[in-house]
């Protein structure tokens, strides 16, 4: 999945789908080695978005309060 086209939520709901397959036990090891692989890349992806939505969230706090 192309990170460049990649929103928040349609990551989750990739990250979802990863899980399901995974969860099967219907994939080799090989392609749930990459599965895993490219679910922590949208986990770290995920976690990056929220950061920075908090740090902007902090920031409107921060400027409405001076």
């Amino acid at each position: 999945m192309n990170e460049n086209n990649l929103n928040f939520e349609a990551a989750l709901v990739r990250l979802e789908e990863i899980t399901r397959v995974l969860e099967s036990g219907s994939v080799s090891l090989d392609d749930s080695l990459k599965l895993f692989e490219e679910g922590v890349g949208l986990v770290r992806f995920c976690n990056e978005k929220l950061e920075n939505a908090k740090l902007k969230v902090l920031k409107v706090n921060t400027s409405e309060g001076e």
